[in-house]
């Protein structure tokens, strides 16, 4: 950008002077937080290992941990687009945090990676073979801070939930289309989280004009065995209404996972549920109550009759009751109805956790299909294919997973040190941003060490993150 602040003074206040100045500062400190977390959870190693680079290495300036440190560390903090980094390029904090290096040797290097080795870092990630290992590496992630928290232990169960989260875009990204059902043009991605911590564990990249079901059986299957594996002895699989196709409930059942999912209404239930939808005498209550029933029914397509129940609601301003019903797996004997209400009505969490996926990360879905016709400013004597944009819009949102994987790990940390509930949102404006540009200032370089001092309202907030982080039992993937 270039340009420099002249020093103004504002009319309100004639003391105060405004001016832009060269000193090593950073709004960005929690970047040091967050690369300590990749650092100890060992997921970089992990991810390292197994990725392919083509690239010359006499000619690669950043190598492939500082670039996912940088794309992570990026979206972990707030800066949606690679143009950021353009903008951070000499920040201290970022620089870092971001580099392999150590000392102070990151300091006087060429800076964080530009935008356009950005873009083709992207486009390297995006091929299949590394795509894939982007993906495992998000449940490896969660795995590392699940087993971190509970001193290397798996859990004994969890709940994975399951649902379509769509994601608007603006323009004409590859396979990106208008969905009537939301009004917009969009990526239909379908994420897998886990109910009782929050952690993403999947994000399948979509089609915007496909329906809710499309490709569930395979990610669904293909998560459950992975986190088995990984974190947890056994998992319950919990679904919205438009997943539980009969191949879907085939295959849990095959496999012996519970499941428990809305089940969408037809003339078959409709019947089944008409004796029960009628309002019993006397008054209407003032508080909402339910019915719960149960049916076994069983669908065209399904192999067998399920366990179906049937929850009819009366509201007191409603003339008529309403109702839905669920599926499940579970035994009477295992869980009785109202207890599988109470699960399935506990998905709202995870429609929380996929909220605060889209609003505080607010992945940018945004690459298209561009054809190279330059390289170092020379034109090309023929055209070169273009990168699969759809496929790098899938790294993006796999990155965006990636800096949530590690948010939430600081989050619990604070939690469990303040007693209080904390939102990604504060955390980051409370700590990992310590508010302003220009409070937290990184200016003191001495001879062989950097200095980074933190303004005194985030100050009391790093001495109950920082040992927490520490106290945690890391262990690689």
């Amino acid at each position: 950008m270039g340009e420099t602040l002249q020093r103004v003074t504002p009319s309100f206040n004639r003391s105060l002077r405004i001016e832009s100045r060269t000193d090593r500062l950073t709004g960005d400190p929690g970047a040091v937080v967050l690369r300590e977390v990749l650092e100890r959870s060992g997921i970089l190693g992990w991810m390292t290992a197994r990725l392919k680079d083509p690239r010359s290495q006499v000619d690669v300036s950043h190598d492939r941990a500082s670039l996912i440190r940088t794309c992570v560390l990026l979206s972990a903090q707030g800066w949606r687009d690679h143009d950021d980094a353009d903008a951070l390029r000499h920040d201290p904090a970022f620089r870092l945090a971001a580099s392999s290096a150590a000392g102070l040797t990151p300091l006087g290097g060429p800076g964080l990676a530009s935008q356009p080795t950005l873009s083709r870092f992207s486009a390297l990630m995006a091929e299949p073979a590394n795509l894939k290992v982007l993906r495992e590496a998000v449940l490896e992630l969660a795995g590392c801070g699940i087993r971190a928290e509970r001193r290397g232990k798996k859990l004994p169960c969890v709940t994975l939930d399951v649902d379509s989260a769509p994601i608007e875009v603006h323009g004409h990204q590859p396979k990106a289309e208008w969905n009537g059902h939301y009004n917009a043009r969009i990526y239909h991605p379908l994420i897998t989280s886990i109910a009782e911590t929050g952690d993403m564990l999947d994000a399948r990249l979509r089609p915007g004009n496909v329906g809710t079901a499309d490709g569930a059986l395979d990610v669904i299957l293909d998560v459950v065995d992975r986190a088995r594996k990984t974190f947890c002895d056994v998992a319950m699989v919990r679904i919205d209404a438009g997943l539980p196709s009969a191949a879907l409930l085939a295959g849990l059942d095959g496999r012996g996972i519970d499941y428990v999912s809305r089940l969408r209404a037809n003339l078959v239930l409709d019947r089944l549920a008409e004796p029960c939808m009628k309002r019993p005498p006397g008054r209407r209550p003032a508080e909402p109550r339910n019915w719960l029933y149960e049916l076994r029914y069983q669908a065209d397509s399904w192999d067998k009759p399920r366990r179906v129940i049937l929850v009819v609601k009366e509201r007191a301003d409603d003339l008529l009751l309403d109702r839905f019903l669920l599926v499940t797996s579970l035994d009477w004997t295992a869980k009785l109805r109202n207890e599988v209400l109470a699960h399935d009505r506990e998905r709202g969490k995870a429609e929380g956790h996929m909220g605060e996926l889209k609003d505080v990360l607010a992945p940018a879905l945004s690459s298209t299909n561009r054809a190279k016709s330059h390289w170092r400013g020379k034109k090309l004597k023929s055209k070169t294919p273009a990168v699969d944009a759809f496929a790098c819009n899938e790294v993006r949102l796999l990155v965006a997973c990636l800096a949530y994987q590690i948010m939430p790990i600081a989050r619990r940390v604070m939690a469990k040190a303040t007693g209080t509930g904390w939102s990604l949102r504060r955390l980051r404006e409370r700590v990992l941003r310590a508010g302003a540009p220009g409070r937290c200032a990184a200016g003191d370089l001495g001879a062989r060490r950097m200095m980074l001092a933190l303004s005194s309202a985030a100050a009391p907030f790093w001495s109950m993150l920082w040992p927490g982080i520490m106290a945690l039992h890391w262990a690689d993937p």
